[in-house]
C-alpha cells in the first residue's frame, strides 16, 4: 500500500509509524484511557484490510480517530486530535524546504526533466522553479478548498499550473501585435513608436513577445499578416531613397532591382531577427518565450504578397535550422509555427502552392509546421480563420460593439482537466453509475475551474502593463480593473478531458473506433460540451471544452490510477492514458483513417483540438506527406506530423540513438548524452508489458538499441 503525503508524495506504508504515533498519545493519558498494544494492532489491521493501493495519509489519520472512538478511549482519541492539529500547525509553517534545496543542488531529477526548454542549473530558472515551489505549497495548503486539492492528488481531476497560482495572471493568449505595431506601445515605461520599416517591425515584435511572455504562463501567438505592412513600407523607403539619388541616370528597372535586392536583403535579416532573438533572449521564468508563429495568407489581404514573402523566408530559414554552441544547425523548439491551408495554396493548382510545398519540406526536416484548414475551420468557427493560443486552445467566436469579430487580444483564464478513465474504472460497466459519478466530477472540476476565475477578478492592470495598459490584450488605464475582459466570452476558460479510448474500453469492452464504442465516445463528448455550454449561460464566463495536449498529465493519471486500482489491461498496464480523444498509438489504423476519424471529435471539442500522424523517415517521404496534406485540406480542421527518428540536438545526428555501457542513451555520432539535448522517441516492438533493464546484458542492449 502507498501513502500519499501531504506534500503530494508518495512513500510505502509504515505500520510503525502507526503505532509510534498512538503510543505517544498514550504518554499524555492515564489508566484505562491507554490504548492497548492488541487495540493498536487492530487499528493497523484493520487500515491494512482496506486493501488500498494508494490511501490519503489524512484518511489513515481518520481511522485511528474513529477506531479510538469505537473503543471507548474518548480522552486519547482527544489527545491524538490535538497532537495531529499540534503537526497540522508545523506543516503550515513550510512544507517547501527539501524541493527548494534540492533544486539548488540540483538533486531534484523531478524538475530537471520536467521541462526540457528549461536548465535548471541556470540562476534564472532556479529563480523560477523556486517561486513555482512556493505557489504550489501555497495553493494545496490554503488558496484552493480542501476538497480541490484533495481531488487533484487522488487524480480525480488536474489542476494545471499550480506553480503560478499564487499571482493573478492568466495562461496564454492572441497578442494584439497589429494594433500594438499600428499604434505604437510601451515597454519598463518607455514609448516604443509604429516601425518605419520591416526590419523594426520584427524587431519591436521580438520586444514585445519577450515582454509578453514574462508576465504570462503559457503560450502566446503571433499573426505574421501585420508584418507585410511594413515590408511595404520598406519597399517604398528604399524606391524613394534610390529614384531620388539615381532617378534620370539609372533605368527605371534597374532601379527596380536594386530595390528588390535591398528588399529581400532586408526581408532575411527582419526574419532572422525574430528567430534568433527568440531562441536567444531570456524570459523572467528562465527560458526562450514560448510563441507560435500564425502563417496565413488571407485571400482580400492588400499585402498578400508581401506576406507570402515573409512565409517564405520563414519557412526557408526553419528548413536551415540555427546553429548552436558548436556551429552545428539544430532545429529550435521556438517559434512552433501553424501554417493555414486555404484554395490558393492547398495543392491542387493554386497560386501558392509553392508554399506549401516548402511548408511539407520544412515539416519532413524539423518537424513544424502544424496545419490548419481553412475550410474545416470555417465551418466551426462562423466562417472565422485564426491562430490557436500557444498551448493549442482555440477561442470562441467573439463581435465587438461594432459586430466585428475578434479574436487577437484575447486570452484563456486556466485550465482544469477531468480523469475520464478514472470514473469507467469505478463505474465498471455500469452507465447508470458512471453518469451519475461523472456528473459529479464535472461540477467539481467546474469549481476547481472558477478558483482560477476568482483568482483573477479584480486584477487591476497595473500587475502587467504590457498585457492591459500598452495593447497585448487591452488599453486600460493605471489602476483600472480587469474584470470586464473575464466575462461574456471574451476570453475562455477551459475543461481539459484525458482517456476517451480508455473509458470507451473500460465501459463498452471495444475502442471507440469501433462502432458501439463511438456511440458511446460520442455521447460522452458532447455531454461534455453541453456541459461547458450550459456553465456558459450560468455565469457569463466563456468556458470551453479543450483536447488537453499535456502529454505528462497522462502519464500522471494511470500512474495514480494504477497504484489505486491495480494493473488494468489495456488502461492502466500501458503506463499512459491516450490524450483527449485520439487513437491509441497501438491501434493498427493509416493515418487517412486516423484523420478521418478524430475529425469528428475536433468538431466537438472547440476550446482546443490537434490530431496527430506518425510518418516514418519523413525526409523521404516527401510526397506522401503532400498527399496527407491535401487530406487535411478537406477532412480535419487541425493536424500535426510526428515521426520515428530520434535526434540530436548537439551535432545534429537523426538517426537512432544508442544506451551505452552506462544505461544512458547517447549519441553514436559525437557521443552526447545530455537528456535535455537529445530527443529519444518510443520505439514499438510489439512488447506491451513493463520494460526494464538487465544489468547483466548491458552490452547487449547497447548493441540492439533498447525499445522504449
Amino acid at each position: 500500500m502507498k501513502v500519499i503525503k501531504r506534500d503530494g508524495r508518495t512513500i510505502d506504508f509504515d505500520r510503525v509509524k502507526i503505532q509510534i504515533a498512538i503510543e505517544k498519545a498514550n504518554k499524555e493519558v492515564r489508566g484505562k484511557e491507554k490504548a492497548t498494544k492488541e487495540e493498536i494492532d487492530e487499528i493497523i489491521s484493520f487500515i491494512v484490510d482496506l486493501g488500498k493501493k494508494r490511501i490519503l495519509v489524512e484518511d489513515i489519520q481518520d481511522v485511528i480517530e474513529e477506531k479510538l472512538m469505537e473503543y471507548g478511549k474518548y480522552e486519547l482519541a482527544k489527545k491524538y486530535i490535538v497532537y495531529r492539529y499540534t503537526r497540522a500547525l508545523v506543516r503550515k509553517s513550510n512544507t517547501t524546504d527539501e524541493s527548494i534545496l534540492g533544486l539548488i543542488r540540483n538533486e531534484n531529477k523531478e524538475l530537471a526533466e520536467e521541462n526540457s526548454n528549461k536548465n535548471t542549473m541556470l540562476a534564472s530558472t532556479q529563480r523560477d522553479y523556486i517561486a513555482g515551489e512556493v505557489s504550489r505549497d501555497l495553493t494545496k495548503r490554503i488558496l484552493l478548498p480542501e476538497k480541490i486539492s484533495k481531488a487533484h492528488e487522488e487524480g480525480i481531476l488536474h489542476f494545471h499550473d499550480a506553480d503560478y497560482f499564487v499571482q493573478p495572471i492568466f495562461n496564454c493568449c492572441l497578442i494584439n501585435i497589429g494594433d500594438m505595431l499600428d499604434n505604437g506601445t510601451a515597454m519598463n515605461g518607455k514609448m516604443i513608436e509604429s516601425p518605419k520599416s520591416f526590419q523594426v517591425a520584427c524587431t519591436v515584435t521580438t520586444q514585445i513577445i519577450a515582454a509578453v511572455a514574462s508576465n504570462q504562463y503559457g503560450g502566446q501567438s503571433v499573426d505574421m499578416k501585420h508584418l507585410g505592412k511594413y515590408l511595404r513600407r520598406s519597399y517604398d523607403k528604399i524606391k524613394k531613397k534610390l529614384t531620388e539619388k539615381y532617378g534620370g541616370k539609372l533605368s527605371k528597372d534597374l532601379i527596380e532591382d536594386m530595390v528588390n535586392d535591398r528588399v529581400k536583403d532586408e526581408l532575411s535579416a527582419g526574419v532572422q531577427t525574430i528567430q534568433y532573438q527568440i531562441n536567444t533572449l531570456m524570459t523572467t521564468n528562465g527560458q526562450s518565450p514560448f510563441v507560435t508563429l500564425f502563417l496565413h495568407l488571407e485571400p482580400d489581404d492588400e499585402y498578400i504578397n508581401e506576406n507570402a514573402m515573409i512565409i517564405e523566408e520563414i519557412l526557408k530559414q526553419r528548413i536551415q535550422g540555427i546553429k548552436n554552441e558548436v556551429g552545428v544547425y539544430v532545429t529550435p523548439a521556438f517559434p512552433k509555427l501553424v501554417y493555414v491551408l486555404d484554395e490558393h495554396n492547398c495543392l491542387k493548382g493554386g497560386k501558392y502552392d509553392y508554399l506549401t510545398k516548402l511548408a511539407v519540406k520544412c515539416s519532413a526536416k524539423r518537424m513544424y509546421p502544424d496545419y490548419i484548414s481553412a475550410k474545416k475551420m470555417k465551418e466551426n468557427y462562423e466562417g472565422n480563420v485564426f491562430s490557436p493560443m500557444g498551448c493549442r486552445s482555440f477561442l470562441a467566436p467573439w463581435k465587438d460593439e461594432n459586430g466585428n469579430y475578434k479574436f487577437e487580444g484575447r486570452f484563456n483564464q486556466g485550465v482544469v482537466s477531468i480523469n475520464l478513465p478514472q470514473i469507467g474504472i469505478i463505474a465498471n460497466g455500469d452507465e447508470e453509475k458512471f453518469w451519475k459519478l461523472f456528473d459529479e466530477r464535472l461540477e467539481l472540476c467546474k469549481e476547481a475551474i472558477m478558483c482560477r476565475h476568482y483568482a483573477l477578478l479584480g486584477t487591476k492592470s497595473d500587475i502587467s502593463p504590457i498585457h492591459w495598459q500598452n495593447g497585448a490584450i487591452a488599453r486600460l488605464k493605471k489602476g483600472e480593473k480587469i474584470d470586464k475582459y473575464l466575462f461574456g466570452g471574451y476570453s475562455s476558460i477551459s475543461l481539459g478531458y484525458i482517456g476517451i479510448y480508455e473509458l470507451t474500453k473500460l465501459m463498452k469492452g471495444v475502442s471507440h473506433t469501433d462502432p458501439v464504442g463511438h456511440d458511446f465516445a460520442i455521447k460522452v463528448m458532447k455531454h461534455l460540451e453541453e456541459t461547458v455550454q450550459r456553465w456558459k449561460k450560468e455565469t457569463n464566463i466563456g468556458f470551453a471544452l479543450y483536447g488537453t495536449p499535456a502529454e505528462s498529465l497522462c502519464y500522471r493519471f494511470a500512474r495514480i490510477d494504477k497504484e489505486k486500482f491495480g494493473s488494468i489491461p489495456d488502461v492502466t498496464d500501458k503506463g499512459y492514458y491516450t490524450n483527449s480523444y485520439h487513437v491509441d498509438v497501438r491501434e493498427k489504423i493509416d493515418a487517412f483513417s486516423k484523420l478521418k476519424f478524430e475529425s469528428e471529435f475536433q468538431t466537438l471539442s472547440k476550446g482546443g483540438a490537434i490530431s496527430y500522424v506518425e510518418v516514418p523517415n519523413m525526409k523521404n517521404n516527401l510526397e506522401a506527406l503532400e498527399e496527407v496534406v491535401k487530406f487535411i485540406y478537406d477532412n480535419i480542421q487541425y493536424a500535426e506530423f510526428n515521426t520515428k527518428s530520434d535526434y540530436c540536438q548537439v551535432c545534429g545526428f537523426d538517426g537512432e540513438m544508442i544506451i551505452n555501457d552506462d544505461n544512458e542513451w547517447e549519441c553514436p555520432q559525437c557521443g552526447n548524452k545530455d537528456k535535455s539535448k537529445l530527443n529519444v522517441v518510443r520505439r514499438t516492438c510489439g512488447y506491451l508489458g513493463e520494460n526494464f533493464w538487465n544489468v547483466g546484458k548491458t552490452k547487449e542492449i547497447k548493441s540492439r538499441v533498447l525499445h522504449l
